[in-house]
């Protein structure tokens, strides 16, 4: 079950007008595509979507792009359920609530285990050996843990842990991340990928839904578990499919979209989206491929050009230009994420910024280089990145 009806309010103004797992990310893909690639490719192929908010585009991706992929004769399928406000006249109050007003799906499957993932993060993962580590440990709830600097887990559920990798300790966002015992520098997170033996899940999201609570995983029920001494354990992520490093983003930030972004443009990026033994899927529309035009001008280093791209003229570095983008002569784009459909006029210079879906951006415009000035027109982030939203008028 793959929770992807996130509002995504710290991405404003990219999820203004749709869901955060349906955000671009990488050039060709949306964020769902990572979650749903590491599903199909571990060999998980009984997938139900549960959405929310803003879902259209998100469900026009999935009806493009996945479910065709699977086959419904032999019992695969991706059903993409919306928000029915089954308890009330409320929406999904949090991610409990999302799978408690959804139990009549496990009522109908009766599966002994139910795998919960999040449908806004980017790495490559295996499920299958947290499953038989769930299995081998009689749990009632695994949950996937990622060791990560300690002053960057605040926005994270950060995790306690004894020899045996039981969880004895639990705290969602915490001000001051615990430390590792034998590393103060690093912290324990979760993933937001859960394993749940499913009569466990039940119970506890049945029961979490009498209570007044913010009925979410994170901040409610896996505390209480591990208070009460429930069988909850750790399952540490340390190796990607192919054998690469563990890699793992929470792209919950704009600051941290973008730097997920430049991660993907570094000589030997640590999110390998090249590996075809764990192919990252998507839908790809029928673009032609990406061209320079005015070759003896055009300059395009450490970037990633899609489908459908035309760039004439122009000189791009350490920028990710998504399908059908146009870049007109005497551009110069540096360090910059360029949403599909995005029309980048002539002589525009543009730094550390991204462009929204079908933004166009007239001729000789500046953008990154000013700073007092983009915050008079866009939104200029902590960390200095500027954000061209959809529906402006320049």
């Amino acid at each position: 079950m793959l929770l992807a009806g996130g509002e995504g309010q710290r991405l404003y103004p990219l999820t203004r007008r749709r869901a955060k797992p349906a955000v671009r990310f990488g050039g060709d893909y949306r964020m769902v595509d990572f979650t749903l690639s590491n599903s199909v490719n571990s060999g998980f192929r009984r997938i139900y979507v549960l959405t929310q908010f803003a879902s259209s585009s998100l469900h026009r991706h999935l009806r493009r792009g996945w479910l065709p992929m699977l086959s419904d004769g032999l019992g695969e399928f991706i059903e993409v359920v919306p928000a029915q406000r089954m308890a009330g006249d409320r929406w999904y109050a949090g991610t409990a609530d999302a799978i408690y007003q959804n139990l009549f799906i496990l009522q109908d499957e009766r599966p002994n285990l139910v795998l919960i993932l999040s449908g806004d993060h980017a790495y490559k993962m295996d499920y299958q050996p947290m499953v038989r580590r769930h299995l081998d440990t009689g749990a009632a709830l695994t949950i996937a843990s990622l060791k990560l600097p300690r002053l960057e887990c605040s926005p994270l559920g950060v995790l306690e842990i004894d020899a045996g990798h039981r969880v004895i300790g639990f705290e969602e966002k915490p001000p001051d991340p615990r430390p590792l015992p034998d590393d103060p520098h690093h912290s324990l997170v979760s993933m937001g990928v859960y394993v749940w033996s499913t009569d466990q899940l039940v119970k506890r999201v049945a029961d979490d839904a009498t209570r007044d609570t913010s009925h979410d995983f994170g901040k409610d029920i896996i505390p209480a578990m591990v208070e009460e001494g429930a069988a909850v354990y750790a399952y540490p992520f340390e190796q990607a499919p192919n054998g690469a490093p563990a890699y793992w983003r929470d792209i919950g930030t704009l600051d941290a979209y973008w730097q997920a972004n430049m991660e993907l443009v570094d000589v030997v990026p640590e999110l390998n989206l090249y590996d075809q033994d764990w192919p990252i899927y998507s839908y790809r529309g029928p673009s032609p491929g990406a061209r320079t035009v005015h070759g003896d001008l055009s300059s395009v280093t450490d970037s990633m050009m899609c489908s459908g791209c035309i760039v004439s003229g122009a000189r791009i570095h350490r920028t990710i230009v998504s399908p059908d983008c146009y870049v007109h002569r005497g551009a110069q784009l540096d360090r910059c994420v360029i949403m599909d459909g995005a029309d980048i006029g002539r002589d525009v210079r543009m730094r550390q910024a991204i462009v929204d879906e079908g933004v166009r951006i007239p001729d000789g415009f500046a953008v990154g280089l000013d700073r007092s000035q983009d915050e008079k027109r866009f939104i200029v982030t902590e960390g200095g990145v500027t954000v061209v939203p959809q529906g402006i008028i320049l």
